[in-house]
């Protein structure tokens, strides 16, 4: 039976289709990988595994200067104008090399008191000295990728990141056993170089097309582009990473590790299903919302983006919410406390998809003020929530802090948005 013409002409459920089956493949290992090390290192084991990947998302954004959209935009914009390209890797291949020398430096003098920061312990400041030798290839990761969702190559960007998936869950299953917490902890620090080894060897000859390494000038042709898209990722990416690690501390100075450790559980597990969304995003949103000048085409977009992808997620996060003693029993069997969490991290979840998706026009548009405004405004509102509820309802207080501050976001940047349509049509009319 053939499918209608509107399903098979759909690119974005199709996308959605490939990556239900690559994020399906990447949530059995995750569940596997997450059981072993509940198992194996407990809920303090899970905490300090967290506060890495914080500081591993937080120079993710750093070491690539904060332009991977940057690079979304204008490489979606650019395809076909080779010139503009090549000033745009040019300034790309200056702003990073310069942050990831700076921060690489940083991370190897000052590898102590980034440990005792995230792990209350100078034992661990040669994983920090690991970090620092890593971060030109998270640099290099980070904008190669963003020339494949520039691109909006999503089959390519699919079988990448399955295969960097599966080889970097084998590393850290290895290290498990061999090394313990030493050892997933060392794994996570070199899974950059893995990633950016398949990404080179599946996309390199499509990526020789698009940028011509020997014509690279350390010349700053796109700087003030550019520095728009590094201001809106400080805030986004650096101030929330600080933050989770903050809060994270502050379960742990107010309750117990333990409660940080079935806290990072919950989040683990809602990153899991919530990585179905971010690489449709990336390949698909921006690009289009980039391409889109006028409301009627932009709210008629935005509207078939939520009829796909929202009742996808409502029928999934019901069955997570449904079966979530199923689902604790299954990664975190000790975890006991973490079921009341579930229903305020779902609809949070749920109603921050819905605003991820609206907040990508102040990414398209390079609306800088209203998205450091909005994204001040959110972390602002979790910090202060978490802080507050937790001395009321413990744990439980952070996750319901999520979810109020999430209703409130989404709230104003659709009154942000709105009133950038607006002006240009006034802007238009005169």
């Amino acid at each position: 039976m053939k499918l209608p013409k509107f399903l098979r002409d759909n690119v974005l459920l199709k996308m959605t289709s490939l990556n239900a089956g690559v994020v399906g493949v990447r949530l059995v290992i995750a569940l596997f990988i997450q059981r072993l090390i509940a198992s194996m290192l407990g809920a303090s084991g899970v905490a300090i595994i967290g506060q890495l990947h914080s500081i591993t998302q937080l120079m993710t954004s750093v070491t690539s200067f904060g332009i991977f959209n940057g690079v979304v935009k204008y490489v979606a914009e650019y395809k076909e104008d080779k010139e503009q390209l090549q000033k745009l890797f040019s300034t790309t291949f200056v702003f990073t090399s310069i942050v990831s020398v700076l921060s690489s430096i940083g991370f190897l003098v000052f590898a102590t008191q980034i440990s005792e920061y995230l792990f209350d312990t100078a034992d661990l400041a040669y994983i920090i000295k690991i970090m620092a030798v890593v971060i030109p290839f998270i640099s290099m990761q980070r904008i190669f990728n963003g020339v494949i969702n520039g691109l909006s190559e999503y089959k390519k960007f699919a079988k990448i990141e399955l295969i960097a998936y599966l080889l970097s869950s084998a590393l850290t299953v290895l290290f498990l056993f061999q090394f313990h917490l030493d050892g997933v902890l060392i794994s996570l620090a070199l899974t950059p170089i893995i990633q950016l080894g398949v990404l080179l060897s599946i996309f390199y000859k499509t990526l020789k097309e698009y940028v011509q390494f020997k014509e690279l000038k350390f010349k700053l042709f796109m700087s003030k582009e550019l520095l728009a898209f590094t201001s809106m990722s400080f805030f986004s990416t650096v101030l929330s990473s600080f933050i989770e690690i903050d809060i994270r501390t502050m379960i742990t100075d107010k309750i117990t590790l333990d409660d940080a450790g079935i806290w990072t559980g919950m989040t683990n597990i809602s990153k899991n299903y919530m990585v179905f969304s971010n690489s449709i995003l990336t390949l698909y949103v921006l690009p289009k919302f980039a391409s889109i000048y006028n409301r009627t085409d932009f709210f008629k977009e935005l509207l078939s983006i939520y009829k796909t992808l929202l009742p996808l997620f409502a029928v999934g996060m019901l069955f997570v919410y449904l079966f979530r003693d199923y689902v604790i029993m299954i990664i975190y069997p000790d975890f006991y406390e973490m079921a009341p969490l579930f229903k305020w991290q779902l609809i949070g979840d749920f109603v921050r998809l819905a605003s991820i998706v609206l907040s990508y026009q102040l990414v398209a548009k390079r609306m800088v003020k209203s998205f450091i405004f909005t994204e001040l405004l959110s972390l602002g509102l979790f910090y202060g929530f978490a802080y507050y509820l937790t001395d009321l309802y413990g744990v439980e207080g952070v996750v319901m802090a999520h979810m109020f501050r999430i209703f409130i976001y989404i709230i104003v940047v659709f009154f942000l948005v709105r009133t950038y349509f607006t002006r240009q049509e006034k802007k238009a009319s005169l």
